[in-house]
């Protein structure tokens, strides 16, 4: 399925993603093109997603992670209705086998 939100900019931007080779080259890269606040708060997201995902309430994700209510409210949503970006990427990187590790 196609993004309606596709631009040429944003392609070279996924590009440049995909051509990341390991996760010290992520770092290089991320901590280039972002603050560590906007890293974290990224990772809080998935992380946030990953804990939906095995049916923890919103008080435990707020607290753990840090994240309000209304972000935790926006990432359930689109668990529910969105791409399903959230669990294709959780899938690929097998969350059920280390849920336990965060």
């Amino acid at each position: 399925m196609k993004s309606t939100n596709r631009d040429p900019i944003i392609d070279h931007l996924f590009r440049a993603i995909l051509s990341l080779q390991n996760i010290d080259e992520c770092y290089e890269f991320f901590e280039d093109l972002c603050t560590i606040f906007e890293i974290r708060d990224l990772s809080k997201r998935l992380l946030a997603a990953r804990m939906l995902l095995d049916n923890r309430v919103y008080s435990d994700i707020a607290e753990q992670t840090g994240l309000s209510t209304s972000t935790i409210s926006r990432v359930k949503k689109n668990l529910q209705f969105g791409r399903e970006g959230y669990t294709k990427v959780l899938d690929r990187i097998g969350y059920k086998e280390r849920s336990e590790k965060f």
